[in-house]
């Protein structure tokens, strides 16, 4: 029997189980899911806690969370007064939008208020879903499975996110491409980002991409203590990916809230890598790099002078190394591979640690004869590699 097939039988044995064990999940997990039936999906979520470890309790929790994700897009994203009939205003005191608010009012506690002032992050998501993977043709496609009380408008304005985008200038950083097309936040480097901008579909259709958006809106408006921050399409896409390309038709289905609220359970482990008022908090970006720092400086004290002495600061390349789980650095199929494992570490982030650090170790020789502005490029622009050789690198590091 290969050694593929062993592993699919290992994995259809944990999901026959009436509990899973989830130490058993994650050992296997751990070295790469099969990338067929339903294994990569079902793992990620019991590994990101959206699923129980109790097979009966599935249907229940799935049932209830997609009711809840409804409920979120009728409250969030359609617009004030709307029903789901068309027919008068008879949902507004469940909506909480009272007769007398009018689409013209300013007051505080004006929904249509607040509906206009969504335009300045809704901008910005736009901006970067429009431009998700432009090297692999899925984020363009329409899903089959649209939402159909936003697609099916009837007329109605605002209830499709793209047309709610009133232009304007953007504050942010620009930002480059690379691999799939993935945004890369850069700092004091910035490059320009590609021209490319998908296309909205016809009434009755979406794009992945318009789901997506509508992802993050929803995330933005129900955090927004945090809101919506450039690199979180980055890292929704990925999950977003797996979820709406499950074999299983009847979870494909439910692709866009049960990406939710695995992105959801995510965020809420790296949402001080967004703020940027917890960089220097444990759980920070500022701390993160400086354990890469001191991991390469235990593992390779020359590498580790070479860098300092040519003042290559780790802000230059492992900030968004770490901040977007190295979604940035890899094609998307390496990136699946790669949160295989870091979904699956225990401790999660001290493997996406050595895999950055072996990036590094990887390179050595490189490193050690180039200059500066070479080492920015390589560092920056990591060559193409077989993640394999990465991971089994990572996996040595004690």
């Amino acid at each position: 029997m290969s050694i593929f097939k062993v592993r699919v039988k290992e994995f259809e044995e944990i999901f026959a189980q009436d509990v899973i064990e989830l130490k058993q999940l994650r050992r296997h997990t751990f070295n790469g899911v099969p990338d067929v039936l339903s294994f990569r999906a079902l793992s990620w979520k019991m590994l990101l806690g959206y699923l129980g470890p109790r097979r009966s309790s599935w249907a229940t929790t799935l049932a209830q969370k997609r009711a809840l994700y409804k409920q979120f897009i009728m409250e969030l994203v359609l617009p004030p007064g709307h029903t789901q009939n068309g027919a008068g205003n008879s949902d507004d005191e469940s909506r909480g939008v009272g007769l007398q608010d009018h689409p013209l009012s300013e007051g505080p506690e004006s929904a249509w208020n607040t509906f206009f002032n969504d335009n300045e992050f809704l901008l910005q998501i736009d901006k970067d879903v429009r431009r998700l993977c432009p090297d692999i043709s899925f984020f363009q496609q329409p899903t089959d499975y649209p939402c159909e009380i936003v697609v099916h408008s009837k007329g109605e304005q605002g209830r499709r996110l793209h047309e709610r985008v009133v232009p304007s200038v953007l504050s942010s950083a620009n930002v480059e491409r690379k691999g799939l097309g993935v945004t890369k936040q850069q700092i004091n480097l910035i490059t320009k980002r590609s021209a490319e901008n998908y296309a909205a579909m016809e009434e009755g259709q979406e794009a992945h991409w318009e789901v997506v958006q509508r992802i993050l809106f929803i995330y933005a408006k129900l955090n927004p203590g945090q809101g919506y921050v450039q690199g979180m399409n980055e890292i929704v896409g990925p999950i977003y990916y797996v979820m709406a390309s499950d074999p299983d038709l009847s979870n494909r289905a439910h692709a866009e809230a049960d990406c939710f609220f695995c992105f959801t359970a995510l965020m809420s482990e790296i949402r001080d890598f967004f703020i940027k008022t917890l960089d220097d908090a444990e759980g920070g970006i500022k701390c993160m790099m400086s354990r890469l720092s001191n991991m390469l400086k235990s593992k390779d004290i020359c590498i580790y002078n070479h860098l300092k002495s040519q003042e290559l600061h780790p802000q230059y390349y492992s900030f968004r190394w770490i901040n977007l789980l190295l979604s940035q650095e890899f094609p998307l199929p390496d990136v699946l591979r790669i949160w295989d494992s870091i979904f699956s570490d225990e401790k999660r982030f001290d493997f996406l640690i050595k895999i950055c650090c072996s990036m590094i170790l990887i390179q050595r020789d490189a490193i050690l004869e180039n200059d500066f502005a070479s080492n920015v490029k390589l560092l920056q622009n990591y060559p193409p590699i077989d993640i394999n050789v990465v991971l089994t690198h990572a996996v040595s590091l004690a």
